[in-house]
C-alpha cells in the first residue's frame, strides 16, 4: 500500500502527541459527543495501541478524527473522519481492487476499500455519513466513497455522497472511476 506505514505501532512520543490533538478536537467540538468524559476515551485508547496505530493513520491521511459516539452494547466509542473536506491524503482512489484491476490505462494509486483496511478502519456506510452530516456540514466541495451493497457492486456500481444545496445526495459512479475531490471517510470502534 503506497503512502501507508506498514509498521502498526506508534512510539511513546507519537502516542502522547496523537492524544494531545485528540484532546483538542474532543474539546473544541463538544457537540459531536455531548455527555462523554475525554478521561475515559483516553483511558480506553491507552489500553489499546493498535486503535491509536489506526486513529494516526486517519489523522495522517487529513481525517481528523474524533469522537461522534458511544455504543452501550458493546462499551466502545465510535470515531468517524470529521474533516471539513472528504481527507486530502485518500483522494483519487477508486472504490476496490476488483475496480482498480479493471482499468486498463490511468490507474489510480489505491482503491478506497483496500487503504481503509489497511489502515484498520471501515468505510462509512450511507447510514453512518447521514449521521455524520447531522454533526456539521460536510463535503461541501468534494465527496467520499461510502460501502456499497454487494448487489450494487456486482454491476459494477458504488455509491458515494456529499453535501450541497444543504442537502446530502447519494449518487453512483462506476466503481473504476476516480476524481481529485473524492476520497472516503472511515470509522473506527474503540
Amino acid at each position: 500500500m503506497k503512502g501507508l506505514r506498514t509498521k502498526k505501532e506508534l512510539s511513546p512520543e507519537q502516542r502522547e502527541e496523537l492524544l494531545r490533538v485528540l484532546k483538542a478536537r474532543f474539546e473544541k467540538n463538544m457537540n459531536r459527543h455531548e455527555g462523554l468524559e475525554w478521561a475515559q476515551v483516553k483511558a480506553k485508547l491507552q489500553a489499546h495501541h493498535e486503535k491509536l496505530w489506526s486513529l494516526s493513520e486517519m489523522e495522517r491521511t487529513g481525517g481528523e478524527p474524533d469522537v461522534v459516539g458511544y455504543d452501550k452494547k458493546t462499551g466502545e466509542y465510535i470515531f468517524y473522519d470529521c474533516s471539513a473536506e472528504s481527507p486530502k491524503g485518500r483522494r483519487s482512489v477508486c472504490y476496490d481492487r476488483e475496480a482498480l484491476d479493471s482499468r486498463k490505462e490511468h490507474k489510480p494509486k489505491n482503491n478506497a476499500i483496500e487503504m481503509a483496511a489497511a489502515m484498520g478502519i471501515e468505510l462509512l456506510t450511507e447510514e453512518q455519513y447521514r449521521e455524520l452530516q447531522k454533526l456539521g456540514n460536510f463535503d461541501t466541495k468534494t465527496s467520499s466513497w461510502v460501502k456499497t451493497h454487494s448487489d450494487i457492486r456486482k454491476l459494477g456500481g458504488a455509491l458515494f455522497c456529499d453535501r450541497r444545496y444543504d442537502t446530502i445526495f447519494v449518487y453512483h459512479n462506476g466503481a473504476e472511476s476516480y476524481y481529485a475531490a473524492r476520497a472516503f471517510r472511515g470509522s473506527l470502534r474503540v
